[in-house]
């Protein structure tokens, strides 16, 4: 059983027509994206997504993907409408998990993969390799730093790979492991998004700070 987490969502009624995003490129382009009803759900805008892809470019056709606090799911299913191999989901409240479930089934989509598990517990588990890792948890919960350094000490994140990492933007760069490097970072609005690669050998984990 997932452990408690402190930052779950609460399920509270959202506006009419709030809960319902696109996707931006690739196979599945324009085709809307509904999710639940959860507040603390705040998918990637539209904008975003596509700065970030054209960030990523073709790094991410054929890629493996780990979408950890998966929300919405808007990051990992456009990753998937762009051509990666395989996204795993990974969520806490299982309303989101029956949605992302629901989502793949809807998109006709065998390559994704959902595991209902606090983010934290997930990565205690043995470690697997993703050549990106989408990072949006719940907005000023503070986990962002720790679940890096997990990441890296866990070896989580393939060398040569990289990390989107979304954040409030008063909290300026965000804290990372020595072994990554920050390569782009934008601010729309509130949310402070980057985008860091990790070194493409084999580097002891680490943090800055």
């Amino acid at each position: 059983m997932p452990r408690k987490n402190p930052s779950a969502r609460k399920h509270v009624p959202q506006p009419a027509g709030r809960n319902v995003v696109r996707i931006v490129g690739g196979e599945w382009r324009s085709r809307p994206l509904r999710f639940p009803e959860v507040a603390g759900i705040r998918p990637t805008p539209d904008r975003v997504r596509e700065t970030l892809f054209n960030w990523l470019q073709q790094r991410v056709v054929g890629s493996r993907c780990l979408d950890l606090f998966a929300g919405s799911g808007a990051l990992g299913l456009e990753a998937l409408s762009r051509g990666a191999a395989e996204v795993v989901f990974v969520d806490v409240d299982p309303a989101v998990t029956r949605h992302l479930l629901e989502r793949l089934r809807e998109f006709g989509c065998e390559r994704g993969r959902v595991v209902r598990s606090d983010a934290a517990c997930y990565l205690d588990g043995p470690p697997q390799a993703f050549d990106v890792v989408f990072l949006d948890p719940p907005f000023g919960a503070g986990v962002l730093p720790g679940t890096c350094r997990r990441i890296e000490q866990g070896g989580w994140l393939a060398p040569g790979g990289y990390a989107y990492l979304e954040c409030p933007a008063a909290a300026g760069e965000p804290e990372l492991p020595a072994a990554w490097t920050l390569l782009r970072s934008k601010r729309a609005g509130e949310v402070g998004y980057h985008l860091a690669r990790r070194d493409s050998t084999d580097a002891p984990g680490g943090s800055h700070g």
